[in-house]
């Protein structure tokens, strides 16, 4: 279960073709890497050469030490968010520590084998929050796309729209014309080649437009100066720590999404190349890249699901791949990182609109609104929490109406019936689970599905329904799967409220795991259980 797939892989063995495919897939996938890396770090509020770090770092670690043969990490739109808010309010520092402390999250979230759970988080929050990032990503470019004069913009939704609102009439034409021509190649060059990646060609053709004609425009290195030309050493910031309470809750929502998108981005690649990941290494390597990325100036980073897929689409089938990928970046970065000074920013502007439009989900949105109230309920909720207020309260929220709307489900399927009259009505027939007359001081319940504290009080309603307590009364448990404490508490209470009013309690057909719950508590003795209804109904005749 903790072997990562590059050793799998190695194991296996490499041909020349093999290793071909991947170096291709490597290249390829490290250039469109590159603006996606630079982007994602402005957008998130840092300078743009930790999004490299990021992509490095973390990219190689992820590939090297991962549950999937072809998973692609680095710094994701899914992170803007919840980054930009964090360095926003705690500085770069806070961030180090949200990102270490998500790792080590990660990594126990691994060990303990919970890949599998967290894929039960429900599809309208990822939805939900996922559809409310692309809309917080396309607002913040707005200012970069237009070439807005506009000192700070506010970090708030609406006062971000109403700052825009009132700077519309200082666009910059010449700023908004490259971003403007940037969009159009985004959209062009996939017609015309799929080899060369589009955000890479679109970046490239911008910066030379920029250069030739000398155009006014804000660059990389006009607002955040030189793009350094080497990794920095690996050091642990002073941690701040009158904020490490407050850092705990943004440091579960990074790990809650790092865990989410890399888990989802390595089920996508397993339907296209018919393979099986192993979810519980994915999230350990995704806690060490992230630790690993920390520690060398990056950001949060996980699996990413259009990177994943172009070094599928390139021919990579190992993590060779990803590992190369990372390592392109790096000799972009020593050799050429100079010159990603020069990139203006409004072609990242494009970049990023593109990629929230992708990221919108919109077609999903729209068919989710045709789901059930409740599903539409946590879709509304968990988005316009995301967009309003914050992406931490909206994915604790989003989870927790879910599973409270899931739980209200369940304990609606859960039913406790009379079926004494039922058998009753049945003596002069043969029937399958009894064939006898039923004594008439002896009432026969059923309990149908999960026995839980969602259901537990059904079972208060039924004793008050009964008019004159009878002298046995018998729960047949032959449908209950599985029982949890409320449950048993809910019996027991049962059980106390029988003795009081001089009725003998039998619980009957029992399950194995409701069984073993209900003996460890101590509250039923052997003439309080029966294997079978017969056997119950001996005993009862027995009291008589």
């Amino acid at each position: 279960m903790f072997v990562p797939k590059s050793l799998v892989c190695f194991r296996e063995g490499y041909t020349r073709e093999s290793i071909t495919r991947d170096v291709v897939a490597g290249i390829v996938v490290g250039i469109v890497a590159l603006p996606l890396a630079l982007a994602f770090a402005i957008a998130s509020g840092v300078p743009p050469e930790r999004g490299l770090y990021t992509a490095i770092i973390a990219g190689f670690l992820i590939s090297a030490l991962g549950g999937s043969r072809v998973q692609i990490g680095g710094p994701t739109g899914a992170f803007v968010v919840i980054v930009y808010g964090i360095v926003a309010k705690y500085g770069y520092e806070g961030l180090v520590v949200c990102t270490i402390i998500a790792g080590v999250l990660l990594i126990a979230m691994g060990l303990a084998r919970m890949g599998a759970l967290i894929k039960f988080i429900p599809y309208p929050v990822i939805t939900g929050f996922t559809s409310g990032i692309a809309v917080i990503i396309f607002s913040g470019q707005v200012k970069d796309f237009l070439g807005l004069h506009i000192g700070t913009v506010p970090a708030d939704f609406v006062e971000k729209w109403m700052t825009y609102a009132g700077h519309f009439d200082s666009i910059d034409w010449t700023t908004a014309g490259v971003a403007i021509g940037t969009l159009v190649v985004l959209l062009a060059w996939p017609r015309v080649s799929r080899i060369v990646p589009a955000p890479f060609v679109a970046m490239v053709l911008a910066t030379i437009v920029v250069q030739f004609f000398h155009l006014n425009v804000a660059t990389i290195g006009s607002r955040f100066g030189a793009v350094p030309s080497a990794l920095p050493h690996p050091q642990l910031r002073a941690i701040p720590w009158d904020h490490i309470r407050d850092l705990i809750s943004p440091s579960v929502t990074v790990a809650l999404l790092a865990a989410i998108e890399s888990l989802l981005s390595a089920v996508v690649a397993d339907g296209m190349i018919g393979t099986r990941h192993k979810s519980n290494m994915e999230l350990v390597a995704q806690g060490v890249a992230n630790i690993g990325s920390a520690l060398f100036g990056g950001i949060p980073a996980t699996g990413a699901i259009a990177r994943t897929a172009t070094n599928i689409r390139t021919g990579g089938r190992t993590p060779l791949a990803g590992m190369l990928h990372a390592v392109t970046l790096l000799l972009i970065l020593v050799f050429a990182g100079q010159w990603a000074a020069k990139v203006p920013l409004a072609a990242l502007a494009a970049i990023l609109v593109i990629v929230s439009y992708h990221m919108s989900e919109w077609r999903s949105f729209a068919s989710l609104l045709r789901a059930p109230k409740s599903d539409i309920f946590v879709l509304i909720v968990t988005f316009a929490l995301t967009v309003f207020v914050d992406l931490t309260v909206a994915v604790q929220v989003g989870v927790v109406a879910a599973s409270l709307l899931f739980i209200k489900r369940m304990s609606e399927v859960t039913n406790i019936e009379g079926v004494t009259t039922e058998l009753r009505d049945r003596d002069d027939e043969p029937v399958k689970d009894i064939g006898r007359a039923i004594p008439k001081d002896v009432v026969i319940y059923e309990v149908n599905g999960p026995f839980f504290f969602g259901a537990a009080d059904k079972l208060k309603d039924t004793m008050s329904e009964i008019d004159k307590p009878p002298r046995v009364f018998i729960l047949r448990m032959r449908n209950v799967p599985a029982i949890d404490a409320t449950g048993i508490h809910a019996l027991a209470q049962m059980a106390k409220k029988c003795r009081h009013q001089g009725t003998t309690l039998i619980l009957t057909e029992i399950r194995p795991q409701p069984l073993r719950a209900i003996v460890r508590t101590g509250h039923f003795t052997r003439d309080n259980l029966a294997k079978t209804l017969d056997v119950a109904l001996d005993y009862a005749e027995r009291q008589s």
